[in-house]
């Protein structure tokens, strides 16, 4: 516990006043006239003491106590997940094929992928209560939008914010799976950690840049998902028989198959309609519900009011005191007539 105004605890020795007054004192001629009352030392104990206790509760009060803001850890079921968005200007297309049931006129999208892809991403932080989340937007450079935080009010308001504008031209995944991984250097591991990467494209990675991002990935004990989020015309990360010959080779096969070569636990969903992503989104959310040891931050909590109760009740004994005595001295000083 804490205190607002402290140096007013230096006024708690006022309690003792009303051991100190003698109003009640009486001179009595001869001391044997008193009677032997034990109730009546009790009560008058008792008020005294009620007295002290009122006086150092208001001042107690007064001094503002309370419990500083403070974070406390509890376990729960969940991950931390950075979220990497692809904020190219190519995310800024319509999604690919249509499926035949549109999606509710509450989400108020034009089906572009980076309007797809902002409409799931909310579903997915409102499905996971416990989850810690950052977010990432990237084109030709990352830049964190969101560090790791448990508020999912402010991670849904930075994903809606993240749909704003127009994309970029130029696409580096690489410095935002490096600028990811970096985000867990030095942070107490508490369970299952994800890199969601949401992306239409690929990039050819050079040596170097692979084996940073696989260090920084191993290190830090990450899962990595990547939802392609295919083109009208786009082709399958997986070669496959009779395709064109001009999709071999393609930068986004050679990321998928850099990312398979990994030493962390990998899985791709290639999404060409909105049931193929809203899919792959609840096949990642069903995975990971493991113990996670949270962190919640604690706002800072007054305690004044348990002090004014204490004061209230104490003074509640005291003003009926007074009131019995003086109704007792009016009837002594006005006595009725018969």
């Amino acid at each position: 516990m804490s205190w607002s105004n402290p140096y007013l605890l230096y006024l708690l020795p006022l309690a003792v006043l009303p051991w100190l007054s003698r109003n009640n004192e009486k001179q009595i001629v001869w001391q044997a006239l008193l009677p032997k009352d034990s109730a009546s030392v009790v009560i008058g104990f008792t008020l005294y003491l009620l007295a002290s206790v009122t006086l150092a509760s208001l001042i107690m009060a007064l001094a503002g106590p309370h419990i500083p803001e403070h974070t406390v850890q509890r376990s729960g079921q969940g991950a931390e997940v950075i979220i990497l968005l692809d904020r190219s200007r190519s995310m800024d297309q319509p999604f690919a094929r249509r499926h035949r049931f549109r999606l509710s006129t509450e989400m108020n999208f034009k089906e572009s992928k980076r309007s797809v892809a902002r409409y799931y991403l909310t579903e997915f932080v409102n499905s996971r209560p416990d989850d810690r989340f950052a977010y990432l937007l990237f084109s030709e450079q990352a830049t964190t939008i969101l560090p790791l935080t448990y508020s999912k009010e402010t991670t849904l308001a930075t994903i809606e914010a993240g749909g704003l504008g127009r994309g970029l031209t130029k696409t580096d995944i690489a410095v935002a799976l490096k600028q990811a991984g970096k985000m867990f250097d030095g942070e107490t591991y508490r369970g299952a950690r994800i890199v969601l990467l949401i992306s239409d494209g690929g990039q050819i990675l050079s040596t170097e840049q692979e084996q940073q991002i696989s260090q920084l990935l191993r290190e830090n004990q990450l899962t990595l998902y990547w939802i392609y989020m295919r083109s009208v015309t786009g082709m399958t990360l997986d070669e496959k028989p009779g395709e064109s010959i001009l999709w071999q080779g393609a930068p986004e096969r050679q990321l998928h198959n850099f990312f398979k070569t990994l030493d962390v636990p990998y899985r791709a969903f290639e999404a060409g309609s909105l049931e193929e992503f809203s899919e792959a989104m609840a096949t990642i959310d069903q995975q990971h519900y493991q113990t996670l040891m949270l962190e919640q931050r604690m706002p800072r909590q007054s305690l004044a009011d348990y002090f004014l109760w204490v004061a209230l009740l104490s003074l509640l004994p005291l003003t009926v005191s007074q009131l019995y005595t003086w109704s007792g001295v009016s009837r002594a000083y006005h006595p009725k007539k018969h």
